[in-house]
């Protein structure tokens, strides 16, 4: 259980540096590009849509064939998808390259969550998915400080060279161990496809689990691409700063990840997530006033730390939706996750110019936060798992 638990976490972690990398840079692509600074801000929207977009295909293809032999191949095409997107000249082939590294890390961290999730058993699956999103978080972490200070040195350029060049060396050292999982390939079988994900929705715990991840992702993850525009407008205009500030997020999330199973033992999953929805909502009013980048960044922290709060348990009811399809079952759950972080920018950017950060933001407080109550008194275990 600790091998392909440590392997996951390897691969989530290289390949999760891609995920809020670009947001610290945005101001510089678009003055590098010649676009405007919300133009920019929908690579965001062109790396989490072709994500959600490729999850019922991706997850099928996983339970039909080989999860293994799908996350080799993904982190090939994303590796050389980054690197080749420093070589971008135009808006145009930069937005294309982010669709493709999109299709291809959408293959990874789902599938990843579902090899773990076969082998570790219900009442350990809260903490060994604690674990990889442990990995998930610092991959976020490096990936939007690094960013940042990147950045500020040599450019936007550089941000996408370097995160290629960690996951294709971070490859290199993964096959091997992946291969040793000795996990059994099966055939391709469209006729399984559609049983699958009947057996999915016919789950009454799925609309509720897909429901809330696409609402968090909406409401929370779309202004993230806005946070260095909005720093920038206040007078903060180093990209490293920026990215150290998203970058709270991801430490609030590892926070979580330390103390998650003696939080589950004094709370329970059903308050966690009440609490969790709750938190998220005051941090968004928070940031709908403005504060100086000091605040923001422990708002941030705390932003993370509610936030997996909320969605750690809403993780594990997923995995349980259909185990006999789980590979299919998870991409669906993060089909619907990134559907709502792709959403997000565009409906902030039409929004925000119109009717302004704070009714937008404490609109999304009052959504995440009933969303957390409604998880929390509709979310069932049909065999409850022992004690963490």
């Amino acid at each position: 259980m600790g091998s392909v638990i440590n392997i996951m976490a390897l691969v989530v972690f290289a390949t999760s540096l891609f995920s809020r990398s670009v947001d610290p840079v945005v101001p510089q692509i678009a003055a590098g590009l010649n676009i405007a600074p919300a133009t920019a801000a929908l690579l965001s929207t062109g790396f989490t849509l072709p994500y959600a977009l490729i999850q019922p295909l991706i997850g099928a293809v996983a339970d039909m064939l080989s999860k293994t032999r799908l996350i080799i191949f993904c982190m090939v095409v994303l590796g050389v998808a980054s690197v080749s997107s420093s070589l971008a000249t135009n808006f145009e082939t930069l937005m294309t390259l982010r669709v493709i590294a999109g299709c291809a890390s959408g293959g990874v961290f789902p599938i990843a969550l579902a090899l773990v999730a076969d082998r570790v058993p219900l009442a350990q699956r809260q903490v060994a998915i604690g674990r990889v999103l442990a990995a998930a978080l610092s991959g976020n972490l490096l990936g939007a400080t690094a960013s940042g200070v990147i950045g500020d040195l040599i450019g936007w350029r550089g941000v996408f060279v370097t995160t290629g060049s960690i996951c294709l060396l971070t490859l290199i050292v993964a096959v091997p161990a992946l291969r040793g999982l000795n996990e059994k390939a099966g055939r391709f079988d469209l006729s399984t496809l559609l049983p699958n994900y009947r057996a999915i929705f016919s789950n009454p715990l799925a609309k509720y689990c897909f429901g809330a991840v696409f609402i968090e992702a909406i409401f929370m993850f779309g202004i993230f691409p806005y946070m260095a525009v909005m720093l920038s407008t206040e007078g903060e205009t180093r990209a490293s700063i920026a990215g150290l500030v998203i970058a709270g997020f991801a430490i609030g999330g590892i926070i979580y990840t330390f103390v998650v199973s003696k939080l589950l033992t004094l709370l329970g999953e059903k308050r966690s997530m009440a609490i969790g929805g709750m938190v998220i909502g005051l941090c968004l009013v928070v940031i709908a006033f403005r504060a100086p980048w000091q605040i923001e960044f422990i708002n941030f922290i705390v932003l993370g730390f509610g936030f997996y709060m909320l969605h750690g348990c809403i993780h594990v009811y997923a995995t349980e939706l259909a185990p006999m399809a789980r590979g299919t079952a998870m991409s669906a759950h993060t089909a619907f996750f990134f559907f709502g972080q792709a959403m997000g920018p565009v409906l902030y950017g039409l929004f925000l110019s119109s009717v302004g950060f704070v009714p937008v933001l404490v609109f999304g407080a009052v959504a995440i936060a009933i969303t957390g109550w409604v998880c929390a008194f509709s979310l069932r275990h049909k065999t409850p798992p022992a004690a963490h």
